[in-house]
């Protein structure tokens, strides 16, 4: 089964070379940065200006989803150099992975602390006054997150890396996430409901979970513990000398 997908991707993508495949995805990674990089910094602006936990917890998740692009970054050019071995491609593939997966533990425990003090000890009261602009932030980010987590993953499978796939879930996660932040701005917003902006910022931890239990197992994507996948590596890179 896993030699049929891999001789399926090859058929699909008869032009691309693993090197072309690399260059593309750290064309997607500095994308992503730049985009994390925006979308973190306005919602958790916004956020903060708003006493929105739900905006804030978005933007955290754009920091973390940023930290994950930098991750990844550094495992894509030690492959890009031509001088890593397939060996240490594995290892910094499973250290980028799990880094990204215990960063995301983080900000369910930070949504968690949040909500229990906004809801149980201190009535926080959202200015609905920058709404408008999150709900903006969270459509933006419901349009293009699926495009980019697309590319992402058709290059995951030509390379079997697990890191740009744990990375493409999360860009799929964000626009989830959007939905959600949408929904709970629109409705606090509307309804004047002080506790939903906390309540809404808890139904983000599911899919943040998943997210990063995916991330720390190791979840394989097609063909990315087949031998001649690794090897492919080596031979790139002794084509590349």
């Amino acid at each position: 089964m896993i030699s049929r997908n891999l001789v399926q991707d090859e058929a699909k993508y008869p032009g691309a070379s693993r090197a072309d495949s690399v260059r593309l995805a750290l064309l997607l990674t500095y994308i992503t940065l730049g985009w994390m990089t925006i979308e973190g910094a306005a919602s958790l602006l916004l956020g903060w200006a708003s006493k929105s936990l739900l905006l804030e917890a978005f933007g955290i998740d754009s920091v973390i989803e940023l930290f994950s692009a930098a991750v990844l970054l550094w495992r894509l050019r030690i492959e890009a150099s031509g001088t890593a071995t397939s060996e240490h491609v594995d290892v910094v593939e499973r250290r980028a992975a799990r880094l990204v997966g215990y960063s995301l533990y983080v900000l369910v425990a930070y949504i968690i602390l949040n909500s229990g003090y906004g809801l149980f000890i201190a009535k926080r009261i959202t200015d609905t006054h920058e709404s408008v602009w999150g709900i903006l932030i969270g459509l933006v980010a419901k349009i293009g997150m699926p495009i980019l987590a697309a590319y992402k993953l058709k290059v995951a499978a030509r390379l079997n890396s697990r890191a740009l796939r744990a990375d493409a879930i999360e860009s799929i996660t964000c626009g989830y996430l959007s939905i959600v932040l949408m929904i709970g701005l629109a409705a606090t917003w509307l309804l004047g409901w002080w506790w939903l902006d906390s309540i809404a910022a808890l139904a983000l931890i599911p899919f943040i979970i998943k997210e990063a239990r995916a991330a720390i197992s190791g979840e394989s994507c097609s063909g990315c513990d087949y031998p001649s996948s690794r090897a492919s590596i080596c031979d790139e890179n002794q084509t590349a000398k």
